[in-house]
């Protein structure tokens, strides 16, 4: 990018009003005086009775992509630190030093390892299928965890427009009221109603539709999270498993040299 000439079409641009003074212009009054109606006040017309919970709506729409914006992560899911330990500590047989990994983090991958070895170490003869089982049991519910943290934005996203239509059907039915009550026909009489009224659905869809393209970067975000720990568990379930077959070849071992004795 060029920034001497950024700054020379700033430059001149900030120059211009001076300039048509100079030239006996006055500069027009839109430029001077902001308009009388501003988006606040558009926002005022439709009412507290429905513009509160709106804005109520979008104020936990925004607290909400904050927050997933810090949560949704890598680092929250799985994290190559862990992942290193946990393969460390996993081919070292050293699955009470990995619970206590696990309870030092706040990892989805940490709290299905937790899960798994709690339930290896207080059930020693259990199979490995039923270890399994126990794994892939709580690698759903974190999954799903993940999947309603997000559904939220989803939600607000239907909840939104639903409350602006609501509003602009009041203010219409109240709009048709007041043209049934007055003498004649005044067409005209109606104009204002209806466009106070639209202000509700307008401000409806304002919050819905960034909640829905929020929701939607999120969701893809979860499904790619989701993904990569599956592929992570997949990986400490083999290192599991070769455990599994080495502890068993050794009691088969044990078992036929007492039986030979």
């Amino acid at each position: 990018m060029n920034y001497h000439k950024l700054y020379l079409l700033l430059a001149l641009l900030g120059a211009a009003p001076l300039m048509a003074q100079e030239a006996g212009e006055s500069p027009p009054p839109e430029s001077i005086q902001t308009t009388a109606e501003t988006i606040l006040d558009y926002m005022l017309k439709g009412g507290p009775f429905l513009m509160i919970p709106l804005a109520a709506l979008s104020f936990l729409a925004v607290i909400l992509i904050i927050f997933y914006l810090f949560t949704i992560r890598q680092g929250a899911v799985v994290s190559d630190r862990f992942m290193n330990s946990a393969d460390a500590l996993i081919r070292k047989q050293d699955y009470l030093g990995l619970i206590a990994v696990c309870n030092r983090e706040n990892e989805s991958i940490a709290r299905i390892v937790y899960k798994t070895l709690d339930f290896a170490t207080k059930n020693p003869t259990a199979s490995f299928a039923e270890v399994r089982e126990v794994t892939e049991a709580e690698g759903t519910r974190q999954a799903s965890q993940l999947n309603n943290r997000i559904s939220y934005l989803n939600d607000i996203s239907r909840v939104a427009p639903m409350v602006g239509l609501f509003g602009t059907v009041i203010g219409m039915i109240a709009a048709f009221e007041g043209i049934g009550k007055s003498s004649g026909v005044q067409h005209m009489e109606l104009a204002p109603g209806v466009a106070q009224a639209l202000v509700t659905t307008a401000a409806g869809l304002v919050v819905s539709i960034p909640s829905l393209v929020f929701y939607s970067i999120f969701r893809g975000k979860v499904q790619i999270l989701i993904a990569e720990m599956e592929a992570a568990m997949t990986h400490i379930m083999a290192l599991l498993a070769a455990q599994y077959k080495r502890a068993n070849h050794k009691a088969n071992a044990r078992r036929e040299l007492s039986d030979g004795e």
